[in-house]
């Protein structure tokens, strides 16, 4: 049951994009939303349109933003953007195909990923301080909407470090896969937290029918 007071906060990822669909790394570049991800985008918005949501709140880099654009083409929310929803800065590596990555620097990755929550690519930023920027961002959502449900469209690293710090994972390569792609996880703000509500609570490529909607 949600807890009284709380916020209610529905976490996205964006949708597919070119660099996605070349299996580039792009952290804090942009590339725009592929054919297949501005039509999904769409179909978003009309699967998400049966929950009660009060607003979307989306990183600021172009496909977070064009997604939450393509979404709200349905839904028609208000919108706002925050520079601390933006993906993991991956410093020298952004750009990198992930082949290239995996050949080129095989060594120095596997070190990285050892690292877990302290894993930084080269001139790049932390797991760490990528939860506690985005973390603060939903704690100010919180005391901006109390009681409502918030909708945010940002992306896979942000995510993964929202729920991993809550389900206490050590974020490590050998820990089996907990967060599904293309799905809505639900989280609540309060004033003592930010705890789970739901992991892999809605398929965005499913049919909604078959799931219960989350939000009150």
């Amino acid at each position: 049951m949600k807890r009284h007071g709380s916020t209610l906060i529905g976490l996205i990822r964006h949708a597919r994009t070119g660099w996605n669909e070349e299996r580039r790394i792009q952290g804090q570049q942009d590339s725009p939303l592929s054919a297949a991800g501005q039509q999904a985008a769409l179909e978003w918005g009309a699967r998400l349109q049966a929950l009660k949501w009060y607003a979307i709140l989306c990183s600021d880099l172009g496909r977070a933003a064009a997604t939450a654009e393509r979404i709200n083409r349905i839904l028609r929310l208000p919108v706002r953007t925050d520079p601390r929803l933006r993906e993991q800065d991956w410093g020298r590596w952004t750009g990198l195909p992930l082949a290239e990555l995996k050949k080129q620097y095989k060594t120095e990755l596997r070190a990285q990923e050892r690292l877990g929550w302290r894993f930084t690519p080269p001139e790049g930023e932390s797991r760490l301080q990528v939860l506690d920027r985005t973390a603060a961002a939903l704690e100010e959502a919180g005391r901006r909407w109390p009681g409502k449900s918030i909708l945010i469209v940002c992306h896979e690293g942000v995510i993964k470090c929202l729920l991993y710090h809550i389900l206490g994972r050590a974020f490590l390569p050998d820990e089996p896969r907990v967060v599904e792609p293309a799905h809505l996880h639900l989280l609540e703000q309060t004033e003592k937290g930010l705890y789970l509500y739901r992991l892999n609570a809605l398929s965005l490529d499913g049919d909604p029918d078959n799931t219960e909607a989350p939000v009150e």
